[in-house]
């Protein structure tokens, strides 16, 4: 069984037993976290249920394991011939999740 989720302004292919990275989520490590906008279950019987736009009563929860930085990223500002240059990184804060289970829902 699978679920596509939404959190961060990302969409993620779950599944259970599986850690994924998403944007920072509130919270401390070790607390549960409920993603309730899925937008697809996969069941393991193949029916497959797409929202309209989220699945009604669907839902997968999980437990937060670690905060971390992202890998850097790197944005540079160049304007030619006008000697103009910036470098500037950046990190964006990420939380690592197990997911521990999957409802269908209705």
């Amino acid at each position: 069984m699978y679920a596509i989720i939404v959190t961060g302004g990302k969409q993620h292919k779950v599944s259970k037993g599986e850690v994924i990275d998403v944007e920072r989520l509130p919270g401390k490590e070790g607390d549960a976290v409920v993603f309730d906008r899925v937008l697809a279950v996969r069941k393991d019987d193949g029916e497959f249920r797409v929202g309209d736009p989220v699945v009604k009563g669907a839902q997968a929860t999980g437990k937060i394991l670690a905060e971390f930085k992202a890998k850097k990223i790197i944005v540079f500002k160049y304007k030619s011939k006008a000697n103009y240059r910036k470098k500037r990184g950046h990190r964006q804060i990420q939380t690592k999740v197990l997911i521990e289970d999957i409802v269908a829902g209705e």
